[in-house]
């Protein structure tokens, strides 16, 4: 367990479509290092922080035009991904929508999370996410 050590990284996006996949491949680079020095909890711990990190990226690219961060930070036995974007709007489930339009990232992030925070700012805001490793 990482019980003292903590390892985080930081990567900045100028919001393109194709950083969605850039903050995808970062993240799984973190988290295959992060393996060498603990093995999660469960078997698809990986998959599910590669899921939340590209959901989160998607919605920073769709909803809020500009800049976002990606910040993953490994602490004992879980993974704390954050997102800061510049839309200062509080994520909010919608209906799943069945034409492929969207409005099932949230819930699939509320499903696979411990917890999840958003904090607003003056200049957007960062969407917090523990997820079990």
């Amino acid at each position: 367990m990482l019980n003292t050590l903590s390892i985080e990284q930081t990567w900045q996006f100028d919001g393109a479509l194709g950083d969605v996949a850039e903050a995808r491949q970062g993240a799984a680079a973190f988290l295959h290092g992060l393996e060498r020095l603990q093995a999660p909890r469960a078997p698809d711990a990986l998959d599910d922080v590669l899921l939340v990190v590209t959901e989160l990226a998607l919605n920073a690219f769709t909803f809020a035009p500009g800049p976002f961060t990606l910040q993953l930070r490994a602490v004992a036995d879980s993974v704390h991904v954050a997102v800061t974007d510049t839309n200062p709007a509080v994520p909010r489930p919608r209906p799943f929508d069945l034409e492929g339009r969207g409005g099932i990232g949230w819930h699939l992030i509320g499903a696979l999370a411990e917890q999840t925070v958003t904090v607003p700012g003056p200049e957007g805001k960062t969407v917090h996410v523990f997820l079990p490793w």
